[in-house]
C-alpha cells in the first residue's frame, strides 16, 4: 500500500466515522439500529490506515523522520487511538467529531508539505524512548485539553438550563471531571518520563535550540503538578480545573510544536 493510498483510505474512514457520529448525535433513523462499536469501526479502520501511512513516511534507510508535519500526524493518530479506546469504555464518542477531522487535516498537511528532522540509524534506545514518551504525553494531554473544552461547554449549558442536544450523549458532569483527571494523571506520568529520559539521554537539554522547549515543558509539568495537587488537597474542579488544564497544554504545545514550527518550517524556508 502506497503512502497516498493509505492516507486517502484513512481520511475516508475517518470522515465516514465522523458522519456516523454526527447522525448519532442528531438521533437520525439511519443509525438507530447501529451499536456504538459498529459506528466506531470505521474509526479503527482509519487508524490502521493512518499508522500504515506513517510507517511508510517515517521509516527509511537514512533514519526515522519526526519532522513537524509528520510529528503532527503521529500525534493526531495517538489522539484518535486514545479517543477510540476512551469511547469504548465511556459515552464520550462525541470527541471523535472533533478528533477525526483534525487527524484528516494533519495527514493531508503531511502529504503535501515537507519538513525533516531525522533520527539517524543506530540512535540509542534511550533517545527513541524520550521522543516517543514526549509524543505520547503530548497526545494524552491534548486529549485532556479536548475533555476540558467539552466539560466547559457541558458546564455552561447546564448552568443555562439547556441540558438537551449533545449534553444528553455525555456522562454526568462529575463523571466527566473524573475522566478529565484520570487522563491528566496518565499524561502527567508520561510527561514526567519524557523529562527524566531527556535529562538522562540528551547531551544538553538546555542547549540553544532546546532551551525554550525544555523551559516550556518544565513549566507545563509544574502547571499540571499544581493542578493535581489542588485537586487532591483543595478539591479543585469546574472552571478552575479547566483553566489550569488548558494553560498547561498551551505551554506544552508551544514547547513542542511551537519550537518545531519555527526551526523546521519558518527558519528552513527563510
Amino acid at each position: 500500500m502506497t503512502e497516498l493510498l493509505a492516507t486517502l483510505s484513512a481520511i475516508t474512514f475517518y470522515l465516514v466515522c465522523t458522519v456516523l457520529l454526527l447522525l448519532r448525535l442528531r438521533k437520525h433513523t439511519s443509525v438507530a439500529g447501529l451499536s456504538k462499536i459498529a459506528i466506531l469501526i470505521p474509526g479503527f479502520l482509519g487508524l490502521g490506515a493512518h499508522m500504515s501511512a506513517l510507517a511508510l513516511n517515517m521509516i527509511s534507510p537514512i533514519g526515522i523522520d519526526i519532522g513537524f508535519y509528520t510529528a503532527a500526524s503521529l500525534v493526531s493518530a495517538f489522539i484518535v487511538l486514545f479517543s477510540l479506546i476512551s469511547a469504548l469504555r465511556h459515552p464520550v464518542e462525541i470527541l471523535g467529531i472533533a478528533v477525526m477531522p483534525a487527524a484528516s487535516l494533519a495527514m493531508a498537511a503531511d502529504l503535501v508539505n515537507s519538513s525533516s528532522h531525522l533520527l539517524p540509524p543506530g540512535s540509542s534506545s534511550g533517545l527513541i524512548f524520550h521522543v516517543m514518551s514526549s509524543l505520547i504525553a503530548y497526545s494524552i494531554l491534548g486529549l485532556a485539553a479536548l475533555h476540558a473544552i467539552l466539560l466547559s461547554i457541558q458546564n455552561s449549558l447546564l448552568h443555562k438550563h439547556q441540558p438537551g442536544g449533545a449534553i444528553r450523549l455525555l456522562p454526568p458532569l462529575k463523571t466527566m471531571e473524573n475522566l478529565l483527571f484520570d487522563t491528566i494523571v496518565t499524561g502527567f506520568f508520561c510527561l514526567s518520563l519524557s523529562l527524566v529520559s531527556g535529562m538522562m539521554f540528551l547531551e544538553n537539554m538546555f542547549a540553544q535550540q532546546l532551551a525554550h522547549k525544555t523551559v516550556l515543558s518544565i513549566l507545563a509539568w509544574i502547571v499540571f503538578a499544581i493542578l493535581l495537587l489542588g485537586r487532591w488537597q483543595l478539591g479543585w474542579r469546574g472552571r478552575t480545573a479547566i483553566r489550569w488544564t488548558l494553560g498547561g497544554f498551551i505551554s506544552l504545545m508551544l514547547a513542542y510544536f511551537g519550537s518545531k514550527f519555527v526551526l523546521e518550517v519558518l527558519l528552513a524556508s527563510a
